[in-house]
């Protein structure tokens, strides 16, 4: 009897806990309004987020033992709620000098062709190792990508930085540049307009350090109302504390001086929240994060989950702390 009585008290907890959940709630009429976070299932992290057409895309690393990042996965949503897995859009097969490791993509459209940059080897030694930033690159944003080199775009270990986190920003002008960097340093260079290497700057250099305080890894950068945002992680990447700040400027080369920290763990939602991408409604000031978390259940340091949520800022144009939630974000439909 008493076990009986336990049991429904718990079945009854359960259902109600459900029913306060807006994203349960909406699963269980069979209406999804919102995301929830995860946004979808499995061990993923670094997210890279961007629009192409009528789709949001997010490009994320597979969060396994470096012998097991050997392929990537994407995944595309009409609204940011509805997510549809495309698997295995790049391997080591396709890219012959990668053997592991292979992190962080950033992706971009250029000329009717997708060009996914990403980190691979895990390289600590650039005269030992062979391995750093190299491009895939596809007529589709699902793949299959192939190697647009056939080598590393970046095999060094340049102002310090390791050659990992690699970004693509594409200035007023229509310049890119490659934003990248591990190991507390990041270098930011001129990309040739076929991708195939760099244009030095005019002072001869090719890479340039703009590393702001408190920089780890994980660099991205945009721009709002002319303005240059920054933003990068912090911490250890297995560790709580792990977290992004930002800074801003009137020039992509900075000087950046570290304005605040604006995503952190919530001890009672996830911990180690960092490693982000941001993403534009197009024609609205509406901002999300993108971003990976640890649940609280999970002590492997690689059983990550790829959330979002909503980016604001305030009146003077700083971004307010963000809050990070179970619930996730409304529905966005591209219009």
């Amino acid at each position: 009897m008493k076990k009986t009585l336990l049991i429904a008290v718990l079945l009854s907890s359960a259902l109600t806990a459900f029913s306060q959940n807006p994203a349960a709630s909406s699963r269980k009429s069979g209406k999804k309004t919102l995301s929830g976070n995860p946004v979808f299932p499995g061990w993923y992290a670094d997210p890279e987020a961007v629009i192409f057409g009528k789709k949001y895309w997010i490009y994320p690393t597979y969060s396994a033992p470096y012998n097991q990042q050997v392929f990537m996965d994407a995944f595309s949503s009409p609204d940011l709620v509805n997510w549809t897995k495309h698997p295995r859009i790049i391997d080591t097969t396709a890219i012959k000098w990668a053997w592991r490791a292979m992190w962080a993509p950033a992706i971009v459209e250029k000329g009717g062709k997708y060009y996914l940059f990403f980190g691979a080897n895990d390289i600590q030694d650039d005269k030992k190792d062979v391995g750093g930033i190299g491009i895939g690159v596809a007529d589709n944003p699902a793949g299959p990508f192939r190697d647009y080199l056939g080598k590393p775009l970046v095999d060094k270990i340049i102002n310090g930085a390791q050659p990992i986190d690699q970004y693509v920003f594409k200035d007023k002008d229509g310049q890119y540049y490659l934003i990248y960097g591990g190991w507390r340093h990041c270098n930011i260079a001129k990309l040739k307009d076929d991708f195939t290497g760099f244009v030095p700057f005019e002072d001869g250099t090719t890479f340039k350090e703009i590393t702001p305080q408190g920089y780890v890894e994980g660099p991205i950068m945009f721009m709002r109302n002319g303005k240059y945002y920054f933003m990068w992680s912090e911490g250890g990447w297995t560790g709580p504390n792990y977290s992004v700040a930002y800074a801003i400027a009137d020039s992509p080369f900075g000087p950046f001086e570290r304005i605040d920290k604006i995503l952190q763990q919530d001890p009672t939602v996830a911990r180690g929240a960092g490693h982000h991408s941001v993403i534009q409604v197009p024609g609205k000031d509406q901002w999300y994060i993108v971003y990976h978390r640890r649940p609280l259940t999970e002590t492997d340091g690689n059983h990550r989950e790829t959330c979002i949520d909503r980016m604001e800022f305030d009146e003077k144009g700083f971004i307010k702390p963000v809050k990070i939630t179970v619930e996730g974000v409304k529905a966005q439909p591209l219009r």
